[in-house]
């Protein structure tokens, strides 16, 4: 008798517990389901910088219609859609302007970050206006910036997010490699070019590392641009635009909707 009992005690704890279990799970799950707002941070390459079409009331953070988050939120209607992503914009900048829209309600969060921290346009200007030998100094000395200061600095703005935005999908987005080597193009020689894109493969390998460490997706867009660098014949990247300083080596409308948006697609 005293068998019976035990065994329908133990039933009916697992039972419970059961129970509690497919509670928690289903309250997690409507909590999921409820968050379904997408917010977009990052830099120049999110808000669309040479793509056009910028947003009037975005400023000099010059935020585009065909910029890769707005052509997704375009597509996919989430129920917000936050655009916050400025050009020029460091991993200090995304602490300190741009995650006030993020909260429990968010379902993704997109970024890049990272290149205006290793001073890109630095390493670029001097690459263009001076020698081999300068240009690859400026490299090296931007590629032990990446080694010992921005592992932290992209820790604080995954951590920043993950803190804000607990039920948030995280997509953080990488950088193209700039140059097609091996073929004949004006401008930078080839000793430059291979520096340049070994800089951004630098840069990615440590972004996709701190990302993975935050249990992020990062997203590749050198597969994408593949084919469609600066000295390609077909490229969706600008060069020096002296009239337009600021467009220079940034995505085009076709590199924000063929290299960015599909990346962006498969990691959301």
């Amino acid at each position: 008798m005293r068998r019976f009992r035990l065994v329908g005690f133990l039933s009916s704890v697992l039972l419970a517990a059961g129970a509690a279990l497919t509670g928690a799970a289903t309250a997690q799950a409507d909590q999921l389901a409820a968050a379904e707002g997408y917010v977009a941070l990052g830099d120049s390459y999110s808000s669309g910088v040479g793509a056009g079409s910028y947003i009037s009331s975005s400023g000099d953070c010059k935020r585009s219609t065909k910029a890769h988050p707005y052509l997704w939120a375009a597509a996919h209607s989430p129920s917000t859609f936050d655009f916050t992503a400025c050009s020029g914009a460091r991993t200090g900048d995304v602490l300190a302007g741009q995650l006030g829209p993020l909260g429990s309600a968010t379902g993704l969060v997109s970024i890049s970050i990272g290149g205006n921290d290793a001073g890109f346009a630095d390493v670029m200007t001097t690459c263009v206006l001076q020698s081999d030998s300068s240009c690859l100094a400026r490299v090296a000395t931007a590629e032990a910036y990446v080694d010992s200061t921005l592992p932290g600095n992209l820790d604080g703005v995954y951590s920043a997010i993950s803190d804000k935005a607990p039920n948030a999908h995280v997509a953080v987005i990488g950088y193209p490699r700039f140059y097609q080597l091996g073929a004949s193009c004006l401008g930078l020689s080839e000793t430059k070019r291979k520096a340049i894109n070994d800089a951004s493969d630098h840069l990615n390998t440590t972004i996709a590392q701190r990302a993975a460490a935050h249990g992020f997706t990062f997203g590749d867009v050198r597969t994408t641009f593949t084919g469609h660098e600066l000295c390609s014949g077909d490229s969706w990247l600008h060069s020096v635009n002296w009239l337009n300083i600021g467009e220079s080596y940034h995505p085009t409308a076709a590199g924000q909707s063929g290299g960015y948006l599909p990346v962006l697609n498969g990691a959301a």
